[in-house]
C-alpha cells in the first residue's frame, strides 16, 4: 500500500511501525476502512509499539467524530486480549516448573512460602505471580534438579542379587 495523501508518500512494503507521524495522521483523518485496518493490525500485533503510541498521541489532540472511539476500542481490546495471552503463558509456565519439580503442589508452595491455594491461583491465570516469585520459582526447580543430578545413584530394587539364593533351609547346618 502506498500512502500518498498531503504529500506525504510511503513506499509499499514499508512497515506501519517505520511509517513517519504524519503518514499515520493522513491515514486516520483521509484513508479508509481498508487503510484503517492496517493501523488496527499493526496495533493488534504490537499492543503498546510505536503504532499504538502515535495513535493514542493523535487522539490527545484530535478526536475525529466516529473514529476516535473505534480506534480507542482497537487499542482496549489489543491490550486486554495481549494480557490475557500473557497471563496464560504465565500461568502455562508455572505449571510447567510445578510438574518439573517433582514436589506436590503443596510441598513446592511450601517450599515458596506460599500457601497451597494461592500456588493454585497462579497455575491456572487467575493471578499472576510477581516477578520475584517467578525467579523464585525457576530458581527452586533449578536447585531441585541439581540435587537430583549430585544424588549418588541408587539401583533400583527389582528383587534379589544374581547368584545362587539362599534361604534359611540351605543356610541351616544340616545332620549327618
Amino acid at each position: 500500500m502506498t500512502v500518498g495523501f498531503c504529500n506525504v508518500e510511503v513506499p509499499a512494503g514499508l512497515p506501519v511501525e517505520r511509517w513517519p507521524f504524519v503518514a499515520i495522521v493522513t491515514v486516520l483523518e483521509r484513508g479508509s476502512i481498508t487503510d484503517w485496518a492496517v493501523l488496527t493490525r499493526a496495533v493488534r500485533l504490537d499492543p503498546w509499539g510505536p503504532v499504538a503510541r502515535q495513535l493514542e498521541e493523535y487522539l490527545a489532540h484530535e478526536r475525529p467524530r466516529g473514529l476516535a472511539p473505534l480506534v480507542e476500542r482497537a487499542i482496549a481490546v489489543a491490550r486486554t486480549e495481549c494480557q490475557a495471552a500473557e497471563r496464560a503463558e504465565v500461568a502455562r509456565e508455572v505449571d510447567d516448573l510445578v510438574r518439573r519439580s517433582g514436589l506436590t503442589s503443596s510441598a513446592f508452595a511450601e517450599r515458596l512460602g506460599t500457601s497451597a491455594s494461592r500456588l493454585s491461583t497462579y497455575r491456572n491465570g487467575r493471578v499472576t505471580p510477581s516477578a520475584a516469585l517467578l525467579v523464585r520459582m525457576r530458581r527452586l526447580v533449578h536447585r531441585l534438579a541439581a540435587e537430583l543430578a549430585t544424588e549418588p545413584a541408587t539401583e533400583p530394587a527389582t528383587g534379589p542379587a544374581p547368584g545362587p539364593a539362599k534361604t534359611l533351609r540351605q543356610s541351616r547346618p544340616t545332620d549327618s
